[in-house]
Parts: C-alpha cells; structure tokens; sequence
C-alpha cells in the first residue's frame, strides 16, 4: 500500500476480495470440486481472494442460503442504481443555483462597497499625488470651469440576490424532502410560527425521514439480522439452539403501525367525550390500548373499572369542600369573632388589621348611649 522508496519495510499487502456467480470451467481449472446439486450449473457464487496477481483463496460460497456478505443502504431507492439517490444528488441543480446568486451578491458588494474615481488632469496642477484618502486636498490650476474630480458608484443589488438565494434554499428543501426547520434552521414565517403549525410541518417532514429509516431496516438491519441467525444455524456448536425457524423483522413497519393506531386511538377517546356516545364506549379498553401503545404497561398505569370507582371515591376525599366562612359582622364558630373576606374588624377572618370600633347598636359596642 505504500510507496516502496520511503516504506522499505512496509508488511502491508494490496489484498483484493472478490464475492459473486464464477462459471464451472474456471473452478474445474483450478481443481474445485462441485457438490452434485451444483454440477448441472452453469455458474456458481464463489469467494475469492487476490493478490499480487496470485490466488489466495477459491472457495465456494460457504455460507447457506447463499448470501453475499455486504450490505448498502440507499438514503432514497432507485432500482436503476445499485447505490440509489442521496440528499446531494436531489439538491444538485438547486445547490448549483445557491451558489450562483451568493457568488453573485459577493461580486456585486465588491464592487459597490467603494467608488471608481475618475480624474480630468488638465484642471490639476501637475505633479500630484493621485492617491485619495479623508482629507485628501486636490490643487487646482486655471483652466476650463468645471469639475476635475468625478466619483461613480455602482448601485448595490446584493439583496436581490440573497432573496433569490433564499428562494433556492426553498427549491433545495423541497427537493430533498428534508425541510431546513427539521435540522434547526430559524427564521420560519408563515403558519410555522406557532406551536401547532410548526408540528403540523414537522410531522410532515417526519414522513420523508420514515422512508429513510425503512431503507435501513429494509437493506441493513433486516438482512443481517437473518444472516446472523444463519450463520448461528449453520456454524453454532451448540445443537439445541438450532430449528427450523424464519426470521421476521418487523423493525419500522410496527413502530410506523403503532404511532398510527396511537392516533385513532386518540380520536376516538375525543370522539367517545361526547355525553351521548360516552356510555358506548368501553373506556378501560381504550385507556389500556392507549397505554400499550406507549410502550408502557397497562396493568401498572391503568386501573379496572371497579379500581376506578374506589379511586374516584378516594380523589372526592381529597377535594372536599372548605368550612363556609361568615359574613363580615357575624359570629364565627366557637365564639370567634366576626369573620369574612373583606372583615378588617382583626376578628380572625381572612384580612389582617389592627381592627375597626363597634357602632352604637352593634355586637361589642361598649360605650354609654345617650
């Protein structure tokens, strides 16, 4: 692998592995014989390993089913393509035009960002310094009336080209099907800028994600998955852990299936509020389903109906009403004095003060009436 004049003592070796259908002739050649379920083919999968144009392995494949041991998982799938389609791929023509319009808006700031000065040297006195900076004084001789010294500024259209730029940032989020708010992005307007509508667009978003999930689980996790347990039944010693069992990855498809039998479940536990469609509804089943689709346990989080009732009369307990408070003025229990809300007589009631002298004619009044 390295180059021989610096890496003398290098013991790193250019090994090519090759898996895939070999024809009968080439392995006959080499000596390889065929089980007799094979030797009617005209191909064979094989396994062979290279190197420096001598052969190192030629086996048949050993592995039962036959499988080739590599995997690529496509982010979109394109049955034209071994390799399928990615982000980059999608937003080729939109990226090329986001560079176009920022390499634009740079240009013209350049530009723009200072003044092209234009000098006529026959009203000048000779000899100057043409250079201009803050203060920069020009001497001026006899001559034509006119001005000597001409500034031109180019007119500044950067911001046109961002808002096509950003116009093609929309254009790329659409293509990809990967919107810029799913990875963070600020700055959404529009139905985005509340709680609701910002999950209306995510959970829209969420569906080109699936898709991406289910290509891992369907050319990734799914097929190594079953080719573990093959090779466990094939090559284990242990015999007891060996039957004739299928493999089925369930993977995205039940968590997809699952969050949308959460959402009927939802609906029709809204549908069910109705006072006139609530005695129809058998409220604990729907209660434990919707725990199970949680992921949670039913019988720990839910109670029976008849657990139900004894709670609800446990929860009465709890909110039971407070002791009715007296007008102000009034007596309160156990000969306290006068009580209410706006009482400041410092009777006890819910006000605090210094108290208020009884009127002649009122409870406590003690002075002499006339």
């Amino acid at each position: 692998m390295e180059d021989n004049a610096t890496q003398p003592d290098s013991e790193r070796w250019e090994v090519l592995e090759f898996w895939g259908y070999v024809g009968t002739d080439v392995l006959t050649e080499h000596g390889i014989e065929l089980p007799k379920e094979l030797s009617e083919l005209d191909e064979v999968n094989c396994n062979v390993w290279v190197c420096n144009s001598e052969v190192l392995r030629f086996v048949l494949n050993p592995f039962k089913p036959t499988r080739i041991p590599y995997y690529a998982v496509p982010y979109e799938h394109n049955p034209y393509s071994f390799f399928g389609v990615g982000i980059a791929e999608n937003m080729d023509d939109t990226q090329t035009l986001m560079n176009g319009f920022m390499r634009m808006a740079i240009d013209n700031a350049a530009l723009s960002g200072n003044l092209i000065i234009e000098v006529d040297e026959t009203n000048l006195v000779p000899g100057q310094d043409l250079s201009v900076y803050p203060g920069k004084v020009f001497r001026r001789q006899g001559g034509a009336p006119g001005q000597a010294i001409f500034g031109t500024k180019f007119p500044n259209v950067a911001g046109e080209n961002i808002q096509l730029f950003d116009k093609a940032r929309v254009l790329a989020d659409e293509s990809t099907g990967f919107p810029s708010f799913a990875h963070g992005q600020t700055g959404v307007s529009g139905v985005g800028r509340t709680a609701s509508g910002i999950s209306m667009l995510m959970s829209a978003a969420n569906g080109s994600i699936r898709n991406v999930i289910k290509n891992v689980d369907d050319y990734l996790i799914r097929p190594m998955g079953k080719a573990f347990f093959s090779f466990n039944m094939q090559f284990d010693f242990d015999p007891s852990i060996r039957g004739d069992l299928e493999i089925n990855a369930s993977g995205t498809e039940s968590l997809m299936a699952n969050e949308v039998r959460s959402q009927r479940l939802m609906q029709f536990l809204q549908v069910a509020q109705n006072p006139v469609l609530a005695p129809f509804a058998k409220m604990d089943y729907i209660i434990r389903e919707i725990a199970k689709s949680m992921d949670l346990d039913p019988d720990k989080v839910t109670n029976s109906m008849q657990d139900a009732a004894i709670q609800a009369e446990l929860l009465k307990g709890f909110q039971a009403q407070p002791a009715p408070v007296a007008a102000p003025g009034v007596a309160g229990p156990e000969g306290q004095g006068p009580q209410g809300v706006a009482d400041t007589s410092g009777g006890g009631g819910s006000q605090m003060g210094i108290g208020t002298a009884p009127t002649p004619g009122e409870q406590g009044f003690t002075g002499n009436v006339a």
